[in-house]
């Protein structure tokens, strides 16, 4: 499971090559590495992974909720390479 991350920071992380995606957590580097390639086509030359910690608490209303923990990959690509879905489309 490998889904992009499309916000103001990652896109701007984008135009420097260093690509977000959220991953499964039991996903290790060299799995993520072999998925992205595979998908995308291009050659991975450095993954920087981070767990974002689940949280609870209540809402405005006072409901308790609770969110699931995620892995965030960071990758970097070779020399002159990019993905087309975190492309910027001019107007």
């Amino acid at each position: 499971m490998i889904k992009p991350i499309f916000t103001e920071k990652s896109l701007k992380a984008a135009k420097t090559g260093k690509y977000s995606f959220w991953v499964g957590r039991s996903m290790a580097k060299n799995v993520i590495k072999s998925e992205i390639a595979k998908l995308f086509g291009v050659h991975v030359t450095d993954i920087k992974t981070m767990v974002k910690k689940g949280e609870t608490g209540r809402n405005m209303k006072g409901v308790k909720f609770s969110t699931a923990p995620q892995k965030k990959a960071v990758v970097t690509l070779g020399e002159k390479e990019k993905i087309d879905i975190f492309e910027e489309s001019k107007k």
